[in-house]
């Protein structure tokens, strides 16, 4: 009787361990990259920042735009191809739009959008702007935003149509932030 207890108890002590034995490992999503940057406007004073968070299928892009740092109404926002500010006259060193591809401009165009792509945004009557936007264009990695010369971020004078060529109507730069 004693030997049939032990091994009861012996089997009773590796049962539980075998039924509690780790599951495989599965690999855990890292944590999203964070990337942030003022925003400038043609006057190289801060208006704003962004925060870029950079995840396993989106990148997200939130704009904090101070009271007066635009003028009211839609703006289009776009993400250019060279990390370059410096001229804020204008924001022409940040080149034309990220487009590795060589799609055509515009979210609602049948033939694009190309990776520089984002919705609108809106600034209020005091010139404020809380967004937030996506993209599929990654922070890093093949066809990055923090490429070897950087992409620029840019906030235009008027709404982007989504559909004309090149930058569907949205007029001069008047805010950049650099990403790098």
């Amino acid at each position: 009787m004693r030997r049939f207890l032990s091994v009861i108890a012996l089997l009773g002590g590796v049962a539980p361990a075998i039924a509690q034995a780790p599951a495989p490992a599965t690999p855990q999503p890292s944590a999203p990259q964070t990337y942030e940057s003022k925003v400038v406007n043609g006057k190289g004073e801060t208006i704003g920042t962004i925060t870029i968070r950079d995840g396993a299928s989106a990148l997200v892009l939130r704009l904090a735009i101070q009271p007066g740092g635009l003028p009211p109404g839609w703006h289009g926002i776009h993400f250019h191809a060279v990390a370059d500010c410096s001229d804020t006259e204008k924001f022409e060193k940040s080149k034309s739009h990220v487009n590795h591809d060589q799609s055509k401009h515009g979210l609602l165009n049948p033939e694009g959008p190309d990776e520089g792509d984002l919705p609108n945004v809106y600034a209020n009557a005091d010139g404020s702007v809380n967004a937030e936007v996506s993209s599929e264009t990654p922070l890093t990695g093949e066809g990055g935003l923090k490429d070897a010369d950087g992409s620029a971020f840019l906030i235009h004078a008027n709404e982007d149509d989504h559909t004309s060529q090149p930058i569907g109507g949205a007029g001069p730069r008047i805010g950049c932030a650099v990403i790098k």
